[in-house]
């Protein structure tokens, strides 16, 4: 029998005045594994975040958690790292965390004894007794992030994560994420613009703009949709031969003016609608000194930015 899904977004609307931060999103986000909740500022990920945790409420719409219609009940279940961080300053860091351990619904024994062990693998064990005042920004940081964590939820809501930290903290952190979802207890939904982050953790992603969803699905078959028949390829000719030489048998989408210090030149070509590419490749290496040919993997930052471009294109 197939999982519900974590959590079941359907055709979410939310308008604050005459502002629309989210129109008619809906889609799924599976159990386990790491979800990435895309899009530009404005697009509608805080308003839709902040339904998520009980903040607001659609104006139209339904969400579900795990089958059931999402409600305050489920905040124990939910973990949150808000991108706008926030400690009290004038209590001491542990006095702190226990109390937002208890507000998660943790006994003091347990909560103690978790929080000894985040804060000695994060390395803030040396911090329980200092005021929130005294420590670092990226030092709170991982504090908040501890807290998100520490009550084992269900779902796992992260916000720029990995906004300013120093690298080796932003990788304890994505160790941490790798850990979690390896474990497979936890959902996580990551709203991040880190598009390297997206390549390295992300299962699966929606991208909403300007309140809509404009892109979902698996990363993997995202990457090869928008591949769309494009090929890279290095020769040692001159850019004129090549061009020539290429004619009308591909697009040519971009070529490097400057050769590297062996002579060659990097193109990126698109193949024509019904082109074999094995016929192709052998045509095309006996015109040009090809030295390579590979299928053109595009980031997620080309996909981003596609999508968000043609949604525009549409609108206009």
């Amino acid at each position: 029998m197939r999982d519900l899904p974590a959590l079941n977004i359907a055709d979410i609307e939310k308008s604050f005045g005459a502002q629309c931060a989210l129109d008619g999103v809906g889609f799924q986000v599976p159990q386990r594994g790491v979800f990435g909740l895309l899009g530009p500022n404005g697009a509608g990920k805080t308003t839709l975040l902040r339904m998520l945790n009980g903040i607001t409420a659609p104006d139209r719409g339904s969400i579900s958690f795990f089958g059931e219609p999402i409600s305050r009940e489920h905040l124990k279940s939910i973990g949150y790292l808000p991108e706008e961080r926030g400690l009290y300053k004038s209590m001491r860091v542990g006095e702190q965390a226990m109390y937002f351990a208890q507000l998660r619904g943790m006994n003091k024994t347990d909560a103690r004894s978790k929080l000894r062990h985040w804060f000695e693998r994060l390395e803030v064990d040396g911090w329980w007794n200092k005021e929130v005042s005294e420590v670092s920004k990226g030092m709170a940081q991982k504090i908040q992030f501890i807290l998100s964590v520490l009550h084992e939820p269900r779902l796992l809501i992260l916000d720029e994560p990995l906004s300013g930290f120093d690298p080796i903290n932003a990788q304890r952190v994505r160790d941490v994420i790798a850990d979690l979802k390896a474990q497979g207890n936890t959902t996580i939904l990551l709203s991040t613009h880190d598009m390297g982050s997206v390549e390295e953790m992300c299962d699966e992603v929606a991208l909403l703009n300007h309140g809509k969803l404009v892109l979902h699905g698996a990363v993997p078959e995202l990457r090869e949709a928008a591949r769309d028949g494009r090929v890279e390829v290095t020769f040692r000719d001159t850019v004129m031969e090549f061009t020539v030489a290429l004619g009308a048998s591909a697009e040519l989408i971009r070529i490097e003016e400057e050769a590297t210090v062996t002579g060659e030149r990097r193109a990126l070509l698109r193949l024509r609608d019904g082109t074999d590419q094995a016929e192709w490749l052998h045509w095309i290496s006996g015109q040009v000194k090809l030295t390579s040919c590979a299928l053109w993997q595009p980031g997620m930052r080309e996909i981003f930015i596609q999508a968000v471009e043609h949604q525009g294109t549409d609108e206009s």
